[in-house]
Formats: C-alpha cells, structure tokens, sequence
C-alpha cells in the first residue's frame, strides 16, 4: 500500500546567480561547452544559473531546479526572540502547542506578538506562523 510522506530536514540553500563569486564559493568546474558542473557525493551534476545549491549537516552540496525547489521547499518563519523563547520553554517542559498558544498564559512580549494582528487574516497568518515554527523551527528575528 502507498503511503504519502513529506520531508522533514531543514536545508541551508543558496539560488545560483552565474556569479564568480559563487563560482569560487562552490568550486564550480567548468564544462568544454561552457557548462558548470557542482561536484556532489553522487559525482558531477550540470548546474544552471537559478538552480538552487543546496547544502547538507557534512557540508555536502547538491543543485535543485528551481521549479523542483519552488515545489520542495519553504522558509523557515520568522519569530521575535521572545517568542523563539517560549516555544523552547514550552517544549523543554512538556507542554502543548494549544497549551502554548492560550493567551492566559503568555508571558508580555509574547502575547506583544499575538496583538499585533488587525484583520482576521493577519490573525491566522500569526497563528500559521507559530504553529510553522512550533513544527518544522524557525529563525529569530534581527533586533530592530
């Protein structure tokens, strides 16, 4: 029987922009007919300007077609440092993420961050990105 499965790595990635900086970066070989070629743990793989390079836990590198990638793969949320808190204290101790997301017991920054909705739609897009970064991780916002 076929199951349905989806990933569940995180990924560093980096669009190719034909530039020789990024040449250089992934010591990129060069083709007879021009083409760029990456060097993988598989072997040598064509790479094309806006193909995405990715690059695994070993520091290995391996190029994605951009429409593959487009299909594959979303950013992590961005979450306010107080909130990246919350979620890490929240899972440390064993609680829930409805749990986590009940405004009675939010600390201030954090019930800071539920507030700053005004429409419905901005709202849910909250509630997504918390329960994005409760599940898959996310990234702390830059100090303003």
């Amino acid at each position: 029987m076929t199951k349905i499965y989806r990933k569940t790595a995180t990924i560093k990635a980096e669009q190719f922009d034909g530039s020789d900086e990024m040449v250089d970066k992934y010591e990129l070989a060069m083709g007879g007919s021009g083409q760029l070629w990456i060097k993988t743990l598989e072997g040598p793989l064509k790479l094309s300007v806006d193909d995405w390079i990715a690059t695994g836990t070993k520091g290995e590198h391996w190029a994605i077609k951009s429409d593959v990638f487009n299909e594959t793969y979303s950013e992590l949320p961005v979450v306010p440092k107080a909130v990246a808190a919350w979620i890490k204290k929240c899972k440390h101790d064993g609680i829930a993420i409805a749990s986590a997301m009940d405004k009675e017991k939010f600390p201030e920054k954090v019930a800071d961050y539920f507030r700053t909705y005004y429409t419905r739609d901005q709202w849910i897009e909250i509630q997504d990105t918390f329960a994005r970064a409760w599940l898959d991780g996310y990234m702390v916002e830059a100090d303003k």
